[in-house]
């Protein structure tokens, strides 16, 4: 690979070589002296033997920002696991989208349309090994290795996150399922869980380690929660029609295509699997978890401990990829990252959607007029459907329990957003905001997380929203565009920045730039074709 040298020129101090004694053991992460500083000359007269000079640092350069120094890639865990970053995209990805709107449209257009569901969480596993590789190679986030590409490529994630995630769309949702049980307006309840978690993050010593303990639990539940509900208010039939019916590729009945019904199907598959910029986001867990080069990173601390945050890196770091036994190690960490993407994420989101349509079909059975309803504007009534099967197959308390689980479900999608969200927006101010070094990565996470907590309160009780479907609905179509810009980028990013021996292939490249069209073409199909953004 590519590599530059560092010189220093500074006269000979006190306690440099004189050229008698051997030189110092020589520490990786520091440069040796050169041969400037250690005293000896070639050539010396008398046949003096010459000292040789030490190996020098060598870097990686990428783009025009500082190079990366090399240092050593750790060993790769073992393959199979249960527990890791993968936590938070599964968190996200199993969240509304699954329990909220696809019903709907389960209701409206029948399991076929589910096929839609199978292309955008697929899409997402493979845009999830990408956005791996540049992480777990450099220790750097996405975000950082746009701007070594093209810096104000950068500043337009920054902006994008801002205008798509200040909005307390899952809260509120979960919110308004706490509403039908207890009756307490959602816009209270959706208020108290803001700053619950503001308070649970500022506290956190580590605030992956917490996050990554909460969401596994919760994640537990949800997915023995949703196969326990599926199976006693569902049939085998209903199970038989949702498995054949995400494969009737290309049914996409007229209705469908009708200005009310498009758009919301297009923020619909942003939500198959984690939404908008969340897969960039998973980069900065991935460092924090200590994934590849993440392990040369310090980790973000609540607010609480700030005092105690290591001081962060100007850059991230490389390894050796002309090394065969580094090259062995990074197989390992792709093999770790594999594992993650099809079994954990794709198996388990798979899993609860499976859980999610069932009910949704059974619901149906229960209250044929359902479909009608929420042609007639009551997008909420999915819920209330689904409850009500709930309850058919039992109690009335099952009802209660079906609402109470919506709401766990909208709190886990909240915990997951406000850290993301808090967290990318630190990183890209404090490496790239002048003057932002002055304070530390975990005063600044602590500084975006309760300005969006500010933010959301203020929308939730003077803001302009309709309610929770509306901002849902807003929230999912605008991720789209998100999504079809951060598969260019990634693009970009993995085949500018890195060394060719751990590029992606074709196969993946091809990949990731379908995903881009796919995203980006339903975006401005709708645009153009309906002059609509949301129904």
């Amino acid at each position: 690979m590519d590599s530059s040298d560092i010189n220093s020129d500074r006269p000979l101090g006190r306690d440099d070589l004189t050229g008698t004694e051997p030189p110092p053991a020589r520490v990786p992460a520091q440069r040796g002296p050169a041969p400037a500083e250690s005293g000896a000359a070639a050539g010396t007269p008398g046949g003096a033997a010459e000292t040789p000079a030490p190996e020098q640092e060598r870097f990686w350069k990428a783009g025009r920002l500082e190079p990366m120094p090399i240092r050593s890639l750790p060993k790769a865990p073992p393959s199979i696991h249960l527990l890791g970053p993968t936590v938070f995209l599964v968190a996200l990805g199993v969240g509304m989208g699954e329990s909220y709107m696809w019903p709907r449209l389960v209701l409206i257009f029948g399991p076929e349309i589910r096929w839609l569901f199978l292309i955008g969480v697929t899409l997402q596993a493979v845009v999830m090994l990408e956005m791996s590789r540049y992480a777990m190679a450099t220790g750097e986030s996405i975000f950082f290795g746009a701007a070594r590409v093209f810096k104000p490529l950068m500043w337009f994630f920054f902006v994008t996150a801002i205008l798509v995630y200040i909005w307390p769309g899952h809260l509120s949702a979960g919110a308004s399922a706490f509403e039908r049980v207890t009756g307490i307006p959602w816009q209270a309840t959706a208020v108290a869980g803001m700053l619950l978690v503001g308070v649970v993050f500022t506290l956190a010593k580590v605030v992956y380690n917490l996050l990554e303990n909460v969401l596994s639990i919760c994640i537990g539940l949800l997915v023995v929660g949703t196969s326990v509900v599926a199976a006693m208010v569902g049939s085998l039939s209903d199970l038989s029609t949702t498995l054949t019916g995400m494969f009737a590729f290309g049914y996409l009945p007229e209705e469908a295509l009708s200005p009310a019904w498009f758009p919301v199907i297009v923020g619909s598959i942003a939500f198959a699997g984690p939404s908008g910029m969340q897969q960039m986001w998973y980069t900065l867990h991935l460092r924090d978890k200590g994934a590849g080069m993440g392990a040369h990173i310090p980790r973000i601390r609540g607010l609480r401990h700030a005092e105690e945050q290591e001081t962060m890196p100007t850059r991230g770091f490389m390894f050796d990829t002309s090394d065969p036994a580094e090259m062995s190690k990074w197989k390992g960490w792709r093999r770790w990252v594999t594992f993650d993407a099809f079994v954990l994420f794709w198996g388990i989101t798979m899993l609860v959607t499976v859980s999610f349509t069932v009910l949704a079909q059974a619901s149906a059975r229960f209250d044929p007029q359902v479909a009608t309803v929420i042609r007639d504007g009551e997008r909420d009534a999915a819920l209330d459907a689904m409850a009500a099967s709930f309850t058919a197959a039992g109690s009335p308390v099952f009802g209660t329990i079906f609402f109470l689980f919506i709401s766990l479900i909208g709190l886990n999608a909240t915990l997951g957003l406000f850290d993301s969200f808090s967290r990318g927006q630190a990183d890209m101010t404090y490496f790239f905001v002048p003057g932002a070094r002055r304070f530390s990565m975990s005063k600044l996470y602590g500084f975006f997380l309760w300005g969006l907590i500010a933010f959301g309160i203020c929308i939730l009780l003077f803001g302009p929203a309709d309610g929770p479907a509306a901002i849902l609905d807003t929230l999912a179509f605008l991720s789209t565009f998100a999504m079809g810009a951060y598969c260019v980028t990634l693009l970009l990013v993995n085949n500018i920045t890195l060394p060719k021996p751990i590029r992606p292939g074709i196969v993946p490249n091809v990949l990731i730039a379908v995903a881009a069209l796919f995203y980006l073409g339903m975006l401005f199909y709708s645009l153009f074709a309906y002059g609509v953004v949301v129904s």
